[in-house]
């Protein structure tokens, strides 16, 4: 074997999670080696702007979690752009795509996910997108500045940002969604009907319960797409939004305790004592789903830092999160769904829609909120309190939700 690199603090993933972990460190008082993997040359980057300024605004720059001055001052070892390939346990050293290997005293695996595909076939067509980097986001960009019309593959949130985005630019979009409604797996049918008709009245063709989607023979002026619904059409190129494959293969071959993610406690730690994870393959503690969401890449990161210093540190116990910027609307959600018979509640204001889910006790489950931020903060106090609700209320627009503060 090469000689050893000290790595001290190593992790592996340079996106949300990988570079509030770094910081978090540091503001922490941490001075020891942070080594930093990335399979990209790039600082650590915000990656909610991708399916929307950085598709529609002219010359945006990178989307900078820090400055170039406040990344520079977290001292940082970086090994870019390179793969981790494997983690041995119990000596502790992480081998390099380049062959080389380093040590660990503690290991972050903020390794993130990849994006899903329908088939090889699909993946490999050169005018088939997907939407996971910022390299992703330049090639997209200028590929819908030449497009008319375009196609998107799945009706989940990245999906419907990308529509929106594209409507935004003039272009003709149409959605092709095998489930019966839209983003079905995260809110219930109120909701999925309420995004529909924004898209549509927007001047998105949206099909649903579309069956197999069907990649035509290749043709010189685009891609031919069908499905059980709709015959061949052509479109100019298609992006990919069925969701992402999580990056577990090291953590599996490590020996870590790997479910559909992998299994940590309150404070971020594996069946390792001394190896960590968080973001997107890091199963949350108390859900035990994994959660594309950049809340809890933030935040769980941020709690798993602090543990890695401190033992005695609170652990994360925050409620899922999420939002998304489509047209004109704010959606922020709260909380998610759950096998158990739900109550659903709709309450509309002249600028604001709030969707409610209670359970038989009249506690909040779940809350999507349309333009109405200041509800989701109360929502947040509701579900940690177990407040019981009056529906009558919450439903009544001329009832004031702050009076239940």
């Amino acid at each position: 074997m090469s000689s050893l690199i000290q790595g001290g603090i190593v992790i592996i993933g340079g996106g949300q999670a990988g570079g509030w972990a770094a910081k978090t460190l540091r503001d922490e008082g941490y001075q020891g080696i942070i080594s930093v993997i990335s399979d990209e040359n790039h600082d650590f980057y915000e990656r909610p702007p991708l399916s929307k300024a950085a598709l529609t605004q002219e010359s945006l720059s990178l989307s900078r979690l820090f400055s170039e001055q406040e990344t520079h001052a977290l001292n940082l070892q970086w090994f870019r752009p390179l793969r981790a390939t494997k983690i041995d346990g119990q000596n502790q050293y992480v081998h390099l795509s380049d062959g080389r290997v380093i040590t660990f005293d503690k290991l972050l695996l903020a390794t993130g996910g990849r994006p899903r595909y329908l088939s090889s076939r699909w993946q490999q067509h050169p005018q088939v997108f997907a939407l996971r980097s910022w390299d992703d986001a330049q090639k997209l960009r200028t590929a819908l500045l030449s497009a008319q019309k375009i196609a998107i593959i799945g009706g989940g949130w990245i999906g419907l940002e990308v529509a929106a985005s594209a409507r935004k630019m003039g272009i003709y979009v149409t959605i092709f969604e095998r489930q019966s409604r839209l983003c079905e797996r995260s809110v219930p049918q109120n909701v999925s009907e309420a995004l529909a008709l924004r898209h549509t009245q927007a001047g998105v063709h949206v099909i649903t319960d579309c069956g197999d989607i069907e990649l035509g023979e290749p043709t010189t002026t685009g891609l031919q797409i069908s499905c059980q619904k709709q015959p061949s059409k052509n479109f100019d190129l298609a992006v990919m939004g069925i969701g992402v494959e999580l990056n577990l293969e090291l953590a599996k071959e490590a020996g870590l305790d790997v479910t559909h993610g992998i299994v940590i406690n309150h404070q971020g730690q594996t069946s390792h004592p001394n190896i960590y994870a968080a973001g997107d393959v890091a199963c949350h503690p108390t859900l035990s789903l994994c959660l594309q969401s950049w809340a809890y890449a933030q935040n769980q990161a941020i709690t798993t830092a602090k543990a890695m210093l401190n033992p005695q540190s609170e652990g994360f116990n925050e409620l899922a999160w999420l939002w998304s910027d489509q047209y004109q609307d704010n959606i922020q959600i709260l909380g998610v769904p759950t096998s158990q018979k739900l109550k659903h509640i709709q309450r509309y204001t002249p600028n604001s829609e709030v969707h409610f889910a209670l359970n038989e006790s009249n506690e909040l489950v779940q809350m999507i909120a349309f333009n109405d931020a200041r509800a989701i903060k109360l929502g947040k106090r509701w579900i940690q309190g177990h407040r019981k609700l009056d529906p009558s209320q919450l439903a009544d627009p001329t009832f004031s939700l702050m009076s239940l503060k």
